[in-house]
């Protein structure tokens, strides 16, 4: 799980004095701390030896010491979790035997006194260490204006060794060092007088991060970990400021339709709690039932009652196929739909919406999934809904655009490079209808006289086979008897050949190797018992799309550094991201230009891993978040 930096609590603690050393003259030589191998020890020795820096001539003088090093460990401690709502109180820079922690509720407030700090840390020959850098970089760009230039990072090391642990700075010092933290002064009050126990805190998690550096380092060259580790670090810069930049959304059209959704939201239960009525024997005195609508035991019940064929799930691929017949599941499943939309889409965004901004200003996990994807959370603003109601509330300011920027099937142009097949290569190469063909050869009829239908049914079926679609799934998908399906899956692999042995041995292979690899040699691995056959039939499912989907987001955090460099010094920055898409604010006079710019550097990064096929990223300029 990510470093978290939850809001201090309003406890003050007891004041003392700091132990301090003396600041050694710019080049003397520092006498080691670290022997042999007891980094631990040498840590937990450390953590006495900090000096607070609270004055603009101390504060040159530990900037000149701190110069020499080519690694600082870098810490901060705030009062809140946003930098919009709270000040940054400590910053620990630590280099072994000595740290310096500065105290920026004691120093001038005059910017100027931090420029020699930015110089430091904006120095690209100097590695700057961190734990969850993401969280350092925003506070340190939006209150000093630093960004960090050559970043390496612990818990996003730790991630790309192992996913499936938690990489918090407790777990991962104790993992790699064998070095217990005590993390109880976290939550302490950072606001007031400060304690040398806090003090002592503050330096520690800074004086840890350059031999967890040192050790973590030969783990990420033993998996062949370094490009992926490099590409991850790149991306920090500019998550943070995508998170610290915000997308602006329109209050009173985003309420406006949640009272729309809310008035449905309650036709639609009434109508579904009279079907359960007539039908379940379960009323009130009042003729209606006391079901639960959003209890899944009751509402199985309820089905079974009526006659429906179900056995213990409600899940919508179970119901789905089942709606035409049965109205109780055809409204159950539009309830459901206006269910999400209230309690996933309604107050809570208004909620989210920063007063100083008129923005919301989400959460980003760098790697959210064993594929390197990125998740979003308070908000979500990768899963708002694609209809025009939503996406029309999030829209550029007056006198601005928003310029939206995807790839064209990025991971069907993966999935021809990684399988060499001839029909996927030449489809892409001759600008042919990819979907359009594949319908040809499905349903055995002319190009050119493919049917709407046909050539929607081929595209879910070209980007299932990405997924790892098995008849069963395509028959519920679609709508399709089973046996059809079957015959469907056989005639499209008859097509494509080498496609189909390709994504054979993609699946046996991460059976036998308990892994896979995407381009950038990020490494998902799989943990099953092998005599599990459904476990089994997992991991071959994942073996063949992990490699896709993992190599599309590698392409995609290569474009994110891409693109944030060649939009300096211009008035566009980016407001968020969506697995394959980019979306740039920018004044609307720049909107063409900038249009240009994103386009060209996804494009670039892209063709640095898939060298075999065209790759098209298209732009659109836009007021509002509906690109088309």
């Amino acid at each position: 799980m990510p470093e978290t930096h939850p809001h201090k609590s309003a406890a003050n603690t007891k004041s003392s004095t700091a132990r301090r050393f003396t600041l050694r003259p710019p080049g003397e030589t520092p006498k080691p701390t670290i022997r042999k191998n007891s980094r631990a020890a040498a840590v937990q020795t450390m953590s006495e030896n900090y000096l607070v820096v609270t004055d603009h001539e101390t504060l040159h003088l530990a900037c000149d010491q701190l110069r020499q090093a080519e690694a600082i460990g870098a810490d901060c401690e705030t009062t809140e979790l946003d930098p919009h709502d709270g000040d940054l109180r400590l910053l620990q820079l630590s280099v072994p035997n000595q740290t310096f922690i500065f105290d920026f509720h004691k120093l001038p407030p005059n910017p100027d006194t931090y420029r020699p700090v930015k110089l430091l840390l904006e120095d690209t020959r100097r590695k700057v260490i961190s734990h969850n850098s993401k969280f350092e970089q925003k506070w340190l760009k939006h209150k000093l204006g630093i960004e960090l230039q050559t970043i390496f990072d612990t818990q996003l090391a730790g991630t790309l060794i192992d996913y499936s642990v938690s990489h918090n700075l407790e777990n991962t010092a104790k993992k790699y060092l064998n070095l217990t933290l005590d993390k109880s002064l976290q939550t302490s009050n950072w606001q007031g007088e400060l304690s040398e126990e806090q003090l002592q805190y503050a330096a520690r998690d800074a004086q840890v991060l350059i031999p967890l550096r040192e050790a973590m380092i030969p783990h990420l060259v033993q998996n062949g970990l370094v490009r992926v580790a490099q590409l991850e670090f790149e991306a920090v810069a500019v998550l943070a400021d995508i998170e610290l930049n915000g997308i602006f959304i329109d209050r009173e059209m985003w309420a406006s339709h949640l009272a729309l959704v809310l008035h449905q939201h309650e036709i639609i239960s009434r109508e579904l709690q009279q079907i359960l009525a007539a039908g379940a024997r379960q009323t009130t005195l009042f003729g209606e039932t006391d079901i639960n609508l959003n209890s899944h035991p009751q509402i199985l019940s309820a089905l079974k009652q009526m006659g429906v064929p179900l056995e213990s799930a409600t899940r919508e691929n179970v119901l789905l196929p089942l709606k035409d017949e049965y109205p109780v599941v055809a409204k159950l499943l539009d309830y459901r739909g206006v269910e999400k939309n209230v309690s996933g889409y309604g107050q809570n965004w208004l909620d989210s919406i920063k007063i100083s901004t008129d923005r919301v200003h989400p959460d980003f996990t760098q790697i959210g999934a064993p594929t390197g994807r990125t998740s979003c959370s308070n908000p979500n603003v990768q899963q708002v809904p694609t209809t025009k109601e939503y996406r029309q509330c999030f829209r550029a300011p007056a006198g601005r655009s928003l310029v939206i920027t995807d790839y064209s099937q990025i991971e069907l142009r993966i999935l021809a490079q990684l399988s060499q097949d001839p029909g996927l290569l030449h489809a892409f190469r001759s600008g042919a209808d990819l979907h359009r063909m594949t319908a040809s050869h499905v349903f055995n009829v002319p190009p050119d006289q493919v049917a709407k239908e046909q050539r929607d049914f081929a595209k879910r079926l070209n980007f299932g086979v990405v997924y790892g679609i098995g008849a069963q799934r395509l028959s519920n998908m679609t709508g399709t008897p089973l046996e059809e399906a079957e015959a469907t899956l056989t005639k499209y692999f008859a097509t494509y050949r080498q496609l189909d042995e390709h994504l054979r041995a993609a699946a046996q292979d991460a059976v036998n190797n308990r892994s896979c690899r995407t381009m950038s040699g990020r490494l998902v691995r799989y943990n099953f018992d092998p005599s599990d056959r459904q476990a089994v039939s997992s991991v071959r499912r994942q073996g063949r799309n992990a490699p896709i989907q993992g190599t599309g987001a590698d392409i995609f955090k290569r474009s994110l550094r891409l693109v944030y460099d060649a939009l300096r010094g211009t008035s566009a920055q980016i407001v968020n991201i969506i697995h394959d898409e980019i979306v740039v604010e920018c004044g609307q006079d720049d909107a063409q230009a900038i249009s240009e710019i994103v386009s060209a550097k996804m494009t670039e990064a892209a063709t640095e891993y898939i060298t075999d096929v065209p790759m098209l990223a298209e732009p659109a300029i836009c007021k509002e978040w509906v690109k088309g």
